[in-house]
């Protein structure tokens, strides 16, 4: 539930980049909002990422390799 948590807040944090980079124009803000949607998005896909890992530790061991 804590992953999910903070992917949301990511994904908030992602539309308000793209908000801040949308004017016309480029300034300090239009910067700072690229900036904003590239780091929420890396910290977006890490998260599923180590949720995938976490995950797939608790997956139960098939039998064929309990037996070996």
């Amino acid at each position: 539930p804590l992953m999910s948590v903070t992917n949301a807040i990511s994904s908030v944090i992602i539309v308000g980049a793209i908000l801040a980079s949308g004017p016309e124009g480029y300034g300090v803000s239009k910067i700072f909002g690229m900036v904003g949607v590239i780091l929420a998005s890396v910290n977006i896909f890490g998260g599923f990422i180590v949720t995938y890992r976490m995950l797939s530790m608790f997956k139960k061991k098939s039998k064929a390799k309990k037996e070996k």
